[in-house]
C-alpha cells in the first residue's frame, strides 16, 4: 500500500531510551534502529520488560514507528501496565523526517482479485451502460468472512466495511447520484405521537418517476432521508415498491413518523444498490454473496484499494497514564480510530487521523489528556470526543483539544455527529480549524467548559434548525464560556433557522463573550439564539452581516412549568445532580430557587455589543445595555478580507463605553514543533 507523502514533524518530546519498528523488521531483532522490531506489540512488551526488569529510564522510552504500513485486524491497545511518569513518558511516535506511518484498520485488494462481472442475475441488475466498467472481487479469497449488513432503521451507522480509493472514500452506490429525491407526498405517517397521530402502520410515502422500480429484484432496499424534521437523519429498510401507485411502503416507523416538521420538502436517497452503480467511484457491497461490486474512478493497477474491516479501535489507551502517541496516521476502519478511556494525561499529537467508519479520536473520562495538532477529517460520526470530570461535584477534567484542524466530519451519519462532542465538566476547545459538516459543529453538554480562539465555517450546510454550537434540554448544565472565537459562514438556505450558537431547551447560564460573527444566522433564528431559556449573557461581541444579531423564542408560563414537572427535568435537575443543593447552589447563582418557578420574568441579557449591517438585532426577552447598532464602518482592519480586527482607533471603542478589544489576530491555528505549517 503506498503512504501519503507526509513528512513527520520534529518533536520537543526526548526520551533516555529508544526502540524502533519497521515493517520490514522482525519481532526477533533488539528492536535497534539497525535491527528494529515488526510489530508494535513487541515494542509494547520490549516496554514492560523494562520496567519489569526495574531498568526504566530515566528519561522514559520512545518508541520509534518508522514508515511504512501496518495493517491491524485488531486493535493495538495499551493499558495500566504500559505507563510512563511524568518525568519518564512512553512516547510511541513516528520516525523524524521520514513519511508516513500508516495504522490502517482494512484490508488491502490487489488489482488481480477483481474479475468481470459473468454473472447473469448480477449482470441483469446492472445499469446497461455501467456493465463494461463494473468490477467485482471475492471477499471470502481476502479473508474477509463477514461484511455484515444493515439494521432495519438506523441514524448512527453500524460498522461496516467501506471502500477506499487511493485514499479516497469510494460512495456505496445510490440514487439519485449526489442530490436528493423529493417526497411528493405523504400517504401514511406512521405513529407520529408529537402530531398527536397513531397509526399501526409504519408509513408510506408515494414517489416521483418510475426509478424505484428498477429496484424490485434487489434483495433489501434502505432509504435514507430527512422524513420529519431537518436535523434528524435517519435510514428505513424498504417493505415494498408498488410502481403501479408509485408508493413506497417501509418496515418500520420514523421515530418522528413521516412528514414535514420544518418547512421544505422531505428528501431521501437510495443507498447500496447494485442497480444503481451507475458511475465511476461508486461500489455494491453484496453481504450474502461475500462480494464487493466496484466501478474504479481510474486503473487498478498501482492504486492502492482498501475495505475497512476492523470495527474495534485502531488504537486504544486504557487506565495508563503519561502515553504520547505522536506522528501517526490512522486511516481506512470500520470503527473508531483511537480511543483514550481513564487514565491521566496521554497525549494525541499531531496526528493525522481519517476514513474512519465511525469517530476520529475519543477520549472518555480519566483526567488531562490533551489531543493536539492533529488533523482529522472524513470521519463516518463525529471527530472528536471528549468526556471526563464528575458533574456530581463539578470536579473538571482537565482534557484539552489544542490547535486541531476538523473538516468534512459526518460522512456517514448526517446529524448529530459533530466535529467536537464536550460532555462533563472542565473541558478547554482552544485555537482549533472547524469547518464543512452537514449539521452541526460542536456539541456542548455538561458543565464550566472554556471554549476559545477557534475559527468555525460552513456547518449545518444541509440541515435546519440547528447551530454550530449546540447545547440543551438540561439546565443544570451551566457554566460554560465561548469567548473569542470566529464564527462565520453558518447554516443552509433551508428556511427555519440556523445559528452559530444555540441554547436550546431551557439551556441557560452560558456566557458568550469577545466573539465575531459574520454572516451566521438565517432563517428566523439569530446568530445566538435561544429556545426557552434565560441568564445567557452575550457580551462584547461583534456581529456582522448577520440576518439578526441575537434571537429567542420564550416559553410562557405553563410551558416552563411543564417542563421543571416532566420527568425528564427532574431527572437531570434533581437525580443526576441536584441542582438544589452545594455544590450547584454555591457555584450557580441563577440557580437558586429555579425549581420554585412562580412566574418571574426570564430574560437573556446583553451588552457592549458591535451590530454592523445586521437586517435586526435582536428578537425576544433579552435585557440591554450599551449596544451599538450601525450601518457604518465600526474601524474594522479589513473587513472585505474578512480581518475584523478593530484598529486601536477605531469609533467602537468610542461609541460603546468598556468595549474590550478582541484579539482576532490570535484566534485560530498556530505554529510551533507540532504544526509547522497552517493548512
Amino acid at each position: 500500500m503506498s503512504v501519503a507523502c507526509v513528512l513527520v514533524m520534529a518533536s520537543v518530546l526526548t526520551s533516555a531510551a529508544s526502540l524502533h519498528v519497521a515493517p520490514d523488521g522482525d519481532d526477533a531483532h533488539p528492536g535497534s534502529a539497525d535491527a528494529p522490531f515488526a510489530s508494535l506489540e513487541r515494542a509494547r512488551d520490549a516496554v514492560r520488560a523494562l520496567k519489569e526488569r526495574a531498568e526504566w529510564p530515566p528519561g522514559g522510552v520512545t518508541v520509534w514507528i518508522h514508515e511504512g504500513v501496518y495493517p491491524r485486524s485488531s486493535s493495538f491497545g495499551l493499558v495500566d501496565a504500559d505507563s510512563g511518569t511524568e518525568e519518564a513518558p512512553v512516547v510511541y511516535r513516528a520516525a523524524t523526517g521520514e513519511m508516513a506511518a500508516l495504522v490502517v484498520g482494512g484490508v488491502e485488494i490487489p488489482a488481480s482479485a477483481f474479475e468481470a462481472v459473468t454473472d447473469a442475475a448480477a449482470i441483469d441488475r446492472i445499469d446497461a451502460a455501467a456493465r463494461a466498467h463494473v468490477v467485482f472481487a471475492g471477499l471470502d479469497a481476502l479473508g474477509v468472512r463477514e461484511c455484515g449488513a444493515f439494521p432495519d432503521a438506523f441514524r448512527e451507522p453500524p460498522a461496516l466495511p467501506e471502500l477506499f480509493y487511493n485514499n479516497t472514500r469510494m460512495t456505496l452506490a445510490r440514487w439519485p447520484n449526489g442530490d436528493w429525491a423529493e417526497v411528493k407526498r405523504i400517504v401514511e405517517s406512521g405513529p407520529a405521537p408529537w402530531r398527536r397521530h397513531a397509526s399501526d402502520q409504519p408509513g408510506t410515502i408515494e414517489y416521483d418517476g418510475d426509478r424505484p422500480a428498477r429496484w424490485l429484484r434487489a434483495p433489501a432496499v434502505w432509504l435514507h432521508g430527512y422524513w420529519c424534521f431537518d436535523w434528524c437523519a435517519e435510514t428505513i429498510r424498504i417493505k415494498a415498491i408498488d410502481p403501479d401507485a408509485r408508493h413506497i411502503s417501509f418496515v418500520q416507523a420514523h421515530c418522528y413518523g413521516l412528514g414535514s416538521g420544518n418547512p421544505g420538502p422531505r428528501r431521501f436517497y437510495a443507498t447500496n444498490l447494485l442497480e444503481e452503480l451507475d458511475q465511476p467511484g461508486e461500489y455494491y457491497l453484496d453481504s450474502k454473496s461475500s462480494r464487493l461490486y466496484f466501478w474504479p474512478p481510474g486503473p487498478l493497477d498501482d492504486a492502492t484499494i482498501v475495505l475497512s474491516t476492523l470495527a474495534d479501535p485502531v488504537i486504544t489507551v486504557n487506565d495508563a497514564c503519561f502515553v504520547t502517541l505522536q506522528g501517526l496516521t490512522v486511516a481506512a476502519c470500520a470503527g473508531n480510530g483511537i480511543e483514550i478511556h481513564a487514565g491521566r494525561a496521554c497525549q494525541i499529537a499531531a496526528c493525522h487521523v481519517f476514513n474512519t467508519g465511525h469517530n476520529g479520536i475519543v477520549v472518555d473520562g480519566g483526567r488531562d489528556h490533551t489531543v493536539v495538532a492533529c488533523d482529522i477529517h472524513d470521519t463516518g460520526t463525529a471527530g472528536l470526543r471528549l468526556s471526563g470530570g464528575d458533574r456530581k461535584t463539578l470536579t473538571p477534567s482537565g482534557h484539552q483539544a489544542l490547535n486541531n484542524h476538523l473538516f468534512r466530519v459526518s460522512r456517514r451519519q448526517r446529524t448529530h455527529a459533530n466535529h467536537v462532542h464536550l460532555a462533563g465538566v472542565g473541558i478547554r476547545l482552544a485555537h482549533n480549524l472547524i469547518h464543512h459538516a452537514p449539521h452541526q459543529a460542536i456539541g456542548l453538554a455538561g458543565n464550566d467548559h472554556v471554549i476559545e480562539f477557534n475559527e468555525i465555517h460552513h456547518t449545518g450546510m444541509e440541515t435546519d434548525d440547528c447551530g454550530a454550537c449546540y447545547m440543551g434540554r438540561n439546565p443544570s448544565e451551566r457554566g460554560s464560556v465561548l469567548r473569542y472565537n470566529f464564527w462565520h459562514h453558518i447554516g443552509s438556505t433551508r428556511a427555519h433557522g440556523s445559528c452559530a450558537v444555540y441554547f436550546d431547551d431551557g439551556a441557560g447560564g452560558q456566557t458568550v463573550f469577545g466573539n465575531v460573527f459574520h454572516r451566521a444566522a438565517g432563517g428566523h433564528f439569530g446568530a445566538v439564539f435561544s429556545h426557552g431559556g434565560h441568564d445567557n449573557t452575550v457580551n462584547n461581541n461583534v456581529f456582522v452581516e448577520c440576518k439578526l444579531a441575537l434571537g429567542h423564542a420564550p416559553w410562557n408560563d405553563q410551558r416552563w412549568r411543564d417542563y421543571l414537572d416532566a420527568d425528564l427535568w427532574q431527572n437531570n435537575l434533581l437525580k443526576e445532580v441536584d441542582i438544589t443543593k452545594p455544590p450547584y447552589t454555591d457555584r450557580y447563582s441563577g440557580l437558586e430557587g429555579f425549581m420554585e418557578f412562580d412566574g418571574q420574568p426570564r430574560h437573556n441579557h446583553a451588552a457592549r455589543n458591535v451590530v454592523v449591517d445586521c437586517d435586526a438585532f435582536v428578537r425576544g426577552n433579552w435585557t440591554l445595555t450599551d449596544n451599538w447598532i450601525t450601518d457604518d464602518a465600526p474601524g474594522f482592519v479589513d473587513a472585505a478580507a474578512m480581518n475584523f480586527q478593530l484598529r486601536e482607533d477605531a469609533p467602537a471603542f468610542k461609541r460603546v463605553p468598556g468595549f474590550e478589544p478582541i484579539p482576532f489576530d490570535k484566534i485560530g491555528l498556530y505554529t510551533d514543533d507540532l504544526r509547522p505549517t497552517l493548512p
